[in-house]
């Protein structure tokens, strides 16, 4: 049975770090993906990795400040998170899909909440 797991979500002062870790049971995938969705705001992309750790891409808002990454012998993949701002806030979201290249995130975590504030 596939599904996804997500920890290390919580309370952060601005400026601080943070890291988010997903457990993938069951399968491996093409490309995994991280969105999130903030309070009364629609659930948005934040980076993605491919399944073999290359590939990285990011939404401009958290460029240079997110680094995501794929442990394969784990079959786990992380979302590092510095210079966190209120922004930040939100339910964040494992996800992943059987390509690479395209399709949708089909399997996805029950999400780990990170809050930003002083």
């Amino acid at each position: 049975q596939v599904q996804l797991v997500e920890s290390g979500g919580g309370l952060v002062q601005p400026g601080g770090s943070l890291e988010l870790s997903c457990v993938v049971f069951g399968r491996t995938f093409g490309r995994y993906a991280w969105f999130r969705q903030a309070p009364g705001k629609e659930r948005e992309f934040v980076a993605a990795i491919r399944g073999t750790g290359g590939n990285p891409d990011y939404s401009e808002s958290v460029k240079g400040r997110f680094t995501i990454s794929r442990d394969n012998a784990k079959n786990m993949v992380y979302l590092r998170m510095n210079s966190l701002n209120v922004e930040d806030t939100a339910v964040y979201y494992c996800a992943a899909r059987p390509s690479a290249m395209f399709g949708s995130y089909t399997y996805w975590g029950q999400g780990a909440r990170v809050t930003v504030s002083s």
